[in-house]
């Protein structure tokens, strides 16, 4: 079996300290739209996650603009959009009668994938 390469530009953030569980609504928001609706629709959103979002979504966008001159942001999608969990920092708690517990901070690692349009009926 031949392996096909994968088509694309991407860009990727690892260690946000966000939790996955408060980035995926916001990612399943704007997956599979195009680029300029995308940055639209998470302009609008006012949680911490959307704007970390936008971050790498202009990013994986830049860096296809950079590589290929032809393209226009007009032209561009998000083809993949993965968030995905991070390593978690463990912190103690302090509770009453000198007890104790475990605080999970958790981070979290997102990859997107920008394509053309015209390729989207893949």
């Amino acid at each position: 079996m031949i392996m096909e390469a994968k088509k694309g530009y991407k860009a990727v953030a690892r260690y946000l300290m966000i939790s996955p569980r408060k980035v995926r609504p916001v990612a399943d928001l704007v997956r599979r739209s195009p680029y300029p609706q995308a940055l639209a629709v998470l302009d609008a959103i006012p949680n911490k996650g959307a704007r970390i979002l936008k971050k790498v979504i202009q990013s994986a966008a830049a860096n296809a603009l950079f590589q290929n001159k032809k393209l226009d942001e007009e032209m561009l999608y998000i083809k993949e959009l993965q968030v995905s969990d991070g390593p978690r920092l463990k912190r103690l708690w302090a509770r009453a009668r000198g007890k104790r517990d475990i605080l999970l901070k958790r981070m979290s690692h997102i990859s997107v994938v920008v394509d053309e349009i015209a390729e989207m009926g893949e």
